[in-house]
């Protein structure tokens, strides 16, 4: 019997245990085993698709199309939306002081500590800057930390290469995101020097040089934030009524997909996810017209690939599963979490 055989006989023998068991029994079985499938690091499945993110994607609209900033935006609707997941995003999170990210005792580069002292699930998206403790970090997968966590191990890579002492204990957020080729990074698993790399390029393109090699000073330059308030004036700063997503275009090509589960989750994480591709933008040409036709059926063709694509699932640090997968020449990524695709990116 070979080892994928192995892997799902496992899988399917541990979630029979919990139809036996009590359903609170059963809802703690299903979420260990996603939890220890994740902690050990191992796919859950491989070469598979995923009904539930087949369902979302093949629901999904490309509505009107709005440009701004060197930044065209189509918005996303999905079909048939199921009920909304209540979720913290983790500014909301940490501004009622249910949210806990600190370096581990034994400090090191690719980890942290995360702690949900909340009853309220919190959701972390890849690309979120980390502010603080030894080094600035960005978080490196979506996580969907449950109501009262404890303490996790969450896995990050750092945006600040040239420090390495405690400015302050924990970490804050000032809503920074990586910009899509950053994030792109994130997707690829690439090795840390190669996210060093990809700082240092943001950097120089917005001439935003740090003594600590910190991306989070590409945000903090007065011009690139006249730039993001240009846009985010031309778009009004936030999502349409009613869209669940955005595919973004930038002149150099498509700049990402993100799509949500619920249009409310959206719309409080749209604006920092506007202001991440306007980044991207940022001196680059604004081109005088947009190919809208053309874009609009190369975004209907990718979302339709996605919805036939396979990938691998696995858990991590938080709830639900993971489902990783190509499509033409992106990666995508969607959480899922009791049917639902809590949030999903292509980039």
């Amino acid at each position: 019997m070979n080892e994928r055989r192995r892997n799902f006989l496992r899988v399917c023998g541990l979630g029979g245990i919990g139809v036996v068991t009590s359903p609170a029994l059963a809802w703690a079985t299903r979420i260990r085993v996603l939890e220890e499938a994740g902690d050990a690091g191992r796919p859950i499945l491989l070469g598979q698709v995923s009904p539930d993110f087949q369902r979302m994607a093949s629901g999904l609209r490309v509505g009107p199309a709005q440009a701004a900033g060197g930044l065209l935006v189509f918005w996303l609707r999905v079909k048939e939306a199921p009920a909304a997941l209540e979720v913290a995003t983790l500014e909301e999170a940490r501004a009622r002081g249910q949210l806990l990210i600190t370096e581990r005792d034994q400090a090191t580069v690719p980890e942290l500590l995360v702690e949900n002292r909340g009853k309220t699930p919190v959701l972390l998206l890849a690309g979120e800057i980390l502010l603080g403790g030894k080094q600035n970090r960005v978080l490196k997968e979506d996580i969907l930390l449950p109501p009262l966590s404890g303490p996790r191990n969450i896995g990050v890579y750092c945006v600040e290469q040239g420090r390495w002492n405690e400015g302050r204990k924990d970490f804050e957020s000032k809503a920074s995101f990586a910009q899509p080729a950053l994030r792109a990074r994130l997707m690829d698993k690439a090795p840390q020097s190669q996210v060093w790399s990809e700082v240092g390029k943001a950097a120089r393109a917005a001439e935003a040089p740090s003594s600590t090699g910190s991306y989070q000073e590409v945000y903090e330059k007065p011009e690139v934030k006249d730039h993001l308030a240009d846009v985010e004036r031309g778009l009004d700063g936030r999502a349409a009524a009613g869209a669940g997503g955005a595919a973004v275009f930038t002149a150099g090509g498509l700049s990402g997909v993100d799509v949500f589960h619920a249009p409310g989750l959206f719309a409080r994480e749209w604006p920092k996810l506007l202001r991440a591709h306007a980044v991207e933008a940022y001196r680059q040409p604004r081109p005088a017209e947009w190919p809208e036709a053309k874009l609009r059926a190369r975004v209907e063709a990718m979302l339709g690939a996605a919805a036939r694509a396979e990938g691998t699932l696995r858990g991590n640090a938080g709830v639900g599963q993971l489902f990783e997968f190509r499509v033409e020449k992106a990666r995508g990524a969607a959480l899922i979490f009791e049917r639902r695709v809590v949030h999903a990116a292509i980039l």
